[in-house]
């Protein structure tokens, strides 16, 4: 894989669209899912769903992750599952990559973390280091 792959233009045009619509905190590194997160509260959430949304278009919910690709199952088994209110989100459309949201309200009613990540990616394996570049975060 390199970097520069031009099949994922498309998705990192839409990373950079979700990075700039964000309207919370900063992304970090979240190295128990090895993946991207943030965090936003309640006032911000139909922003934040509405960037979400227009990243990784299809969304799977408790109730219907039994119609999702097996890859994808495999993504929210591996993650603990989808409970009441939570969502994973993808793209299918990006060639050679298994493209996730996590979208996980906390149990205060207050807070929801999204987590952004590349299904069977190691964090240095491209095109980690490029997202990262996107959002702006460091693994330091």
């Amino acid at each position: 894989m390199t970097r520069n792959n031009p099949a994922w233009d498309a998705l990192f045009q839409r990373f950079s669209t979700l990075r700039t619509g964000w309207p919370a905190r900063a992304w970090s590194w979240d190295s128990r899912f090895i993946c991207i997160t943030s965090s936003f509260t309640v006032e911000f959430e139909a922003q934040a769903r509405a960037a979400a949304t227009a990243a990784l278009p299809v969304e799977y919910t408790s109730t219907t992750l039994g119609r999702a690709p097996i890859e994808i199952r495999q993504v929210a088994e591996r993650t603990g599952g989808l409970r009441a209110g939570q969502m994973l989100l993808s793209a299918d459309d990006c060639p050679g990559l298994i493209v996730f949201g996590l979208w996980w309200p906390w149990g205060d009613g207050a807070t929801t973390s999204f987590r952004l990540g590349l299904a069977d990616v190691e964090w240095n394996d491209d095109p980690y280091p490029r997202t990262r570049d996107v959002f702006n975060v460091s693994m330091g």
